[in-house]
């Protein structure tokens, strides 16, 4: 049991880590090696996209190649990326070893999770997925300040090379977990279903990034090719055998309004995030330690609000929880806005204890999502909604970040701190808009009003958790 439950702590960390510890050195690696904003957003999104694009499949591929197998190839590129972004010089080097990583993440995330089905039994899953959670809250709390703390005192090389104790420490307990052999008969992965959506999500992101440099021809075009495959997708989605996303999760409308409000959230939320330690540098005067550790309270914040959650639930329904968590995280993003052409930090603390605590109430979005959809299908809507917020993630360091350059290109004659604050407040406002659409729509799509609940001849002899 133990081995099992550090090998799944491990590997929570260390792949949510990866997704916020490069916020704090962005600074850093981009004076190094002399990118540009789009480049610099393409760094942290080079993570996410592969991570979200290749996680429906690869739970399918976990069962086909077996734990091992799976567990020892992702951890090898996992590490492999590592030590290529670390000793990167150049912009295309640092985010093709982020690609690498994010590719990696996606098969190390269901591998690990499905240890949880076949390692451990019914009590102690329990014990297990808190673990993972934990470990999640904790690599999201951590990220920022580690980053900061890394490029500051040993070089931002070190936000990579960090990641291989992880990688040294899981290898070595692999050989004393017992893992799952390959199953021959697990049904074929919908591999061109997903490079589809993937390229399409790939071009629409692109196609985000490049407004921000002030063209329009690039972006459309970007931006039509991405839709058109978009459109690919859901007609061979209709027409396929295998499909990425079953149809009876399709026509789930809480399933569906849940990805929706995910999306929504992340948009807001993520790209702010990467982009705070940045004006935290460049507009503050801060170093990257102290730039990066003002958002510990978000996750104190989050940490401490969620034991509100069991108790908003049962009085006040899924749909109004997450409401009125998303309403109070725009609600922080606005205090934010309305503090930050003050050259100081404490006015910004209100702002970020709202954001974090308004994101704790927006945690019935996975449980309540996976309730409500029958058993054989939760592994599935898992992968779905992991994917959902890598994609968001990702599509929100990339509005964000457009909406910052623009602005922040409007107001250059004010100065370069001032014109990126006035950007920064702009991504804010947006920010804050995109979690009032996320409050209604939640109020409307998460009213379980139809009773689509599933059978009990569903639930009856289901697995506890997935690996697909």
């Amino acid at each position: 049991m133990i081995p099992t439950l550090v090998m799944i702590a491990l590997g929570a960390f260390v792949t949510t880590l990866d997704n916020t510890i490069v916020a704090a050195g962005a600074p850093s690696i981009a004076r190094d090696l002399g990118l540009d904003l789009p480049a610099l957003q393409w760094v942290s999104i080079g993570y996410m996209l592969p991570f979200a694009g290749l996680l429906p499949v690869a739970g399918t591929l976990v069962d086909r190649w077996g734990q091992a197998a799976t567990l020892r190839a992702g951890l090898l590129a996992f590490g492999a990326g590592a030590i290529a972004g670390g000793l990167a010089t150049t912009a295309w080097l640092v985010i093709s070893a982020r690609v690498l990583q994010g590719a990696a993440a996606a098969f190390l995330v269901p591998a690990l999770l499905s240890l949880l089905r076949t390692n451990l039994d019914a009590r102690r899953r329990a014990v297990g997925a808190t673990v993972w959670t934990a470990c999640l809250a904790a690599a999201l709390a951590l990220g920022p300040t580690l980053g900061g703390v890394l490029s500051e005192y040993l070089g931002w090389g070190w936000i990579f090379f960090v990641n291989l104790p992880f990688v040294a420490a899981m290898l070595f307990l692999l050989r004393r977990v017992a893992a799952a052999g390959r199953d021959p008969a697990t049904g074929r992965p919908a591999v061109l279903s997903m490079l589809v959506v993937t390229t399409g999500m790939v071009l629409v992101t692109a196609a985000v990034v490049e407004l921000g440099e002030g063209g329009a021809l690039l972006p459309a075009v970007l931006g039509a090719a991405g839709t058109g495959f978009a459109i690919w997708f859901v007609f061979r989605e209709r027409r396929a055998r295998e499909r990425l996303v079953p149809a009876e999760l399709t026509g789930q409308r809480v399933f569906v309004g849940a990805l929706t409000v995910q999306l929504l959230w992340g948009l807001g939320v993520s790209g702010v995030f990467f982009f705070t330690p940045l004006l935290h540098q460049e507009s503050l005067g801060l170093s990257p330690v102290l730039a990066g550790l003002p958002l510990v309270v978000v996750a104190v914040a989050v940490v401490a609000a969620t034991p509100l959650v069991p108790w908003a639930v049962p009085r006040f329904g899924p749909h109004r929880t997450v409401a009125a968590g998303l309403a109070t995280v725009a609600a922080g993003l606005l205090v934010l806005a309305a503090v930050n052409h003050l050259p100081e930090v404490p006015p910004r603390i209100p702002g970020l204890v709202l954001i974090g605590a308004g994101s704790a109430l927006t945690t019935p979005l996975t449980s309540y999502a996976l309730e409500i959809v029958a058993e054989r299908y939760a592994g599935t809507a898992s992968g779905l909604l992991t994917a959902s917020r890598e994609l968001s993630s990702a599509l929100g360091v990339a509005l964000i970040g457009t909406v910052l350059a623009v602005v922040r290109t409007a107001n250059l004659d004010d100065g370069t701190a001032s014109a990126l604050a006035s950007g920064y407040t702009a991504g804010l406002l947006t920010a804050a808009g995109l979690e009032l659409l996320g409050a209604l729509l939640a109020l409307r799509l998460l009213n379980d009003r139809a009773g689509q609940s599933p059978s009990r001849s569903d639930k009856r002899g289901a697995t506890f958790l997935s690996s697909r």
